[in-house]
């Protein structure tokens, strides 16, 4: 071998160290993965409104007087917790007061007078009924028996005027009882008060024909309270009365609340355009929960439609195209794509029917680059 082809021999093997030293310290590092445990547990299949939902009262009245005029008493303030029957607010009225009371003294005359004339024709009975006797002996004649018969009978139909006389004095005061009621506003339940639009000595007019005014009183009945959420129409079929539902409220945080579809609306809403939905109704389980709540609360429902319980699982997020994922082997520290059958799924677990084993570590930032069948990786971090 002359020293040409040694001298080619040195260069080839110079580039090829160069080439391993520069591919070892230029390849990349193994990639950092998040790995959850393959487990048995309970999956659940669930829908949940499109939009907020809201807490609703079950009974709520946005309540005004029958007719207008000036407020004369307003006993109650925003915030107050009332009785069924309790007066809430009265306009001027001293004009039908007083008629009222004038209409029950004719009353009270009206009953007097058919007492009186009552009184009378048993007195002109009786005597009728002497003198009879007393025709029939002959110790009377035939023309003053009749004529105090006849007597007796136009004292008892004066009675029966005097009797019906009293019925329309008493219709006369159930009318001017009517008229003092429209002026007065009671609660018609038990509730509290969420809005007042009055005050003292101000005028208020009853809404005309298709103009709607503010109320003057909106009561809330405050001891039931329920859901109501849009659910995308594409769910709504499989969603029945009775079925469990849980309830989240921005205001108490990761809370849930357990609850029931008590309705579904036999309608479908199209409110927006390409976003048609249906009303359903839950309501909570738990009494104890509602007297935390107050009407108008943001709340999202969440339908349980089937429940598998100790099922092999995976958590959701590590699914990719509902049938693959890489699957961490701890001692070549690689992962391998795995496909699997999977059953019902929520945004926590999906049910695995075959393909997966329990304990079988899978990758859930699957999404980032890098992510590959057969890529060295690292774990980062292994969440229970």
């Amino acid at each position: 071998m002359n020293r040409r082809h040694i001298r080619w021999i040195i260069v080839v093997l110079v580039i090829g160290a160069a080439s391993v030293l520069i591919w070892h310290y230029t390849r990349p590092g193994p990639i950092e993965v998040v790995v959850k445990p393959v487990e048995r547990g309970t999956v659940e299949r669930t829908v949940a409104n499109t939009r907020a939902g809201t807490v609703k009262a079950c009974r709520r009245a946005k309540l005004s007087p029958a007719i207008g005029g000036q407020i004369a008493k307003l006993p109650i303030r925003e915030g107050d917790t009332v009785k069924a029957g309790q007066l809430l607010l009265e306009l001027w009225n001293k004009d039908l007061v007083a008629e009222a009371r004038l209409v029950q003294r004719e009353a009270d005359a009206a009953k007097a007078h058919a007492r009186a004339a009552g009184l009378k024709a048993d007195v002109a009975q009786r005597e009728a009924n002497r003198l009879v006797k007393l025709r029939k002996t002959g110790a009377l004649s035939e023309e003053k028996a009749d004529r105090a018969v006849t007597e007796a009978k136009a004292l008892r139909a004066d009675w029966e005027a005097a009797k019906a006389s009293a019925l329309m004095s008493e219709a006369r005061v159930d009318v001017a009882r009517a008229n003092l009621a429209r002026t007065r506003l009671t609660a018609p339940f038990d509730g509290v008060i969420a809005e007042i639009n009055g005050e003292l000595n101000e005028y208020l007019t009853p809404s005309p024909p298709g103009i709607a005014t503010p109320p003057a009183v909106d009561l809330i009945d405050n001891a039931c309270f329920y859901i109501t959420a849009p659910i995308d129409e594409v769910d709504a079929p499989e969603i029945a009365s009775g079925m469990r539902a849980r309830v989240s409220l921005d205001a108490f945080g990761d809370r849930r609340f357990d609850g029931k579809v008590r309705r579904i609306a036999p309608y479908v809403l199209d409110r927006e355009k390409q976003a048609r939905t249906v009303d359903v109704e839950v309501e909570f389980t738990n009494p104890e929960d509602i007297r935390q709540l107050l009407a108008g609360y943001s709340a999202d429902v969440e339908i349980i439609l089937d429940v598998r319980r100790d099922t092999l699982r995976t958590p959701t997020e590590a699914v990719l195209d509902g049938k693959r994922v890489f699957v961490y082997l701890p001692d070549k520290k690689v992962i391998k794509e795995r496909i699997f059958k999977s059953g019902i799924s929520n945004w926590d677990y999906t049910e695995v029917i075959s393909g997966l084993r329990a304990d079988e570590l899978v990758v859930v930032n699957a999404d980032q680059p890098g992510v590959k069948d057969g890529a060295h990786t690292v774990v980062a971090k292994e969440e229970p």
